[in-house]
């Protein structure tokens, strides 16, 4: 009878560790074999010895902390390839969530895990679709894992974007969005839709813009976003950080529209404490329907919850006959807390 992956796969000071293959996947803390997910910077951190992540992880990191702290040494694995670690055999699937985002799916002695780290289940023109994979364990998020959450379609909220840019043709609507994948993601979700005009962006996401271009993915022109400039600014649509959209940068444009692209702006006492106008309900994570259907998809029969709204997502899938585990990891972050 396989062993159960809760004898092989255990929760550390340092995260999750496969002890047989001796690794880590997305450690907290610098070690010396690490496995990671995808760019963000509460998966990917600086310092490990032995990195193994997709190619467009591993040029993410290299970009946002240096080639010297992206790892020592660093091994790409394509999505569907394979490879054994002392006797684990390891591939990744991808998770949706940005470019270069993957589920680490692990067998050891015919028992499978997959920890998904950060994953949505929604079209994104910038990164494959999520991919599930059946297992005996899934490891997932919980970001959003209560039933109040459930994200609008995404072009729906672009829609209503540019209906208030008709309506207010003199204003400058400005979008906070993470730089790493929600920026690029609204920039193409916009130029599906038909906006072809350039894009002015704020100076802290040019870099991941310029990336992902060189990783292939098609944004169309981007200008730099300038309040020396703000007259040409009137009546565009403006990315930038969301700590940039409540402070003097922001109100220095021309009669600002304080827009947000999150999940959270599902709460409106969110939206309200942060200034936010145009609250658009744009998430890289799952919904609540859409964890409760990928946890049934992959079959497994236990599923471990890293962070989040964990009573919730535990008590529903119980229903479903799934036994749900909270892991209680440290250090991971919220949507858009960087």
């Amino acid at each position: 009878m396989p062993p159960h992956p809760e004898t092989w796969l255990r929760v550390t000071e340092a995260g999750l560790y496969c002890e047989p293959g001796g690794f880590f996947v997305d450690p907290t803390r610098p070690v010396d074999r690490a496995i990671i997910t995808h760019g963000h910077s509460d998966h990917a951190r600086p310092g490990h010895a032995h990195v193994l992540a997709t190619p467009e992880t591993l040029a993410i990191m290299r970009e946002r902390m240096g080639e010297d702290r992206a790892g020592t040494t660093q091994q790409a694995l394509g999505y569907g390839e394979a490879l054994t670690v002392n006797g684990v055999r390891v591939w990744l699937r991808p998770a949706g969530h940005v470019l270069g985002s993957a589920q680490v799916c692990l067998e050891w002695q015919g028992s499978r895990a997959v920890v998904s780290g950060d994953y949505k289940r929604r079209h994104d023109p910038t990164c494959p679709p999520f991919e599930p994979e059946r297992c005996d364990v899934f490891v997932t998020e919980a970001t959003f894992a209560l039933p109040v959450f459930r994200h609008p379609p995404a072009a729906q909220e672009i829609g209503r974007l540019l209906a208030s840019l008709a309506l207010f043709p003199e204003r400058t609507h400005v979008i906070g969005c993470y730089a790493l994948g929600k920026a690029q993601r609204l920039i193409a979700l916009l130029r599906q839709a038909g906006w072809d005009r350039p894009i002015p962006i704020h100076g802290a996401l040019q870099r991941l813009c310029t990336l992902y271009e060189t990783l292939g993915v098609k944004l169309g022109p981007l200008v730099p976003a300038t309040v020396a400039a703000k007259d040409k600014l009137a009546g565009t649509i403006v990315l930038a950080p969301p700590s940039a959209i409540a402070d003097r940068w922001a109100r220095r444009l021309n009669e600002p529209v304080p827009c947000l692209a999150s999940g959270w702006m599902r709460v409106r006492q969110r939206a309200k404490q942060g200034g936010v106008e145009l609250p658009m309900v744009i998430s890289d994570h799952a919904d609540w329907p859409e964890l409760l259907a990928t946890c049934a998809e992959v079959e497994a029969s236990e599923v471990w919850i890293t962070h989040g709204r964990e009573e919730a997502l535990i008590h529903a899938l119980g229903q479903q006959g799934i036994r749900g585990r909270a892991l209680h990891l440290v250090g991971r972050g919220e949507e858009d807390a960087e």
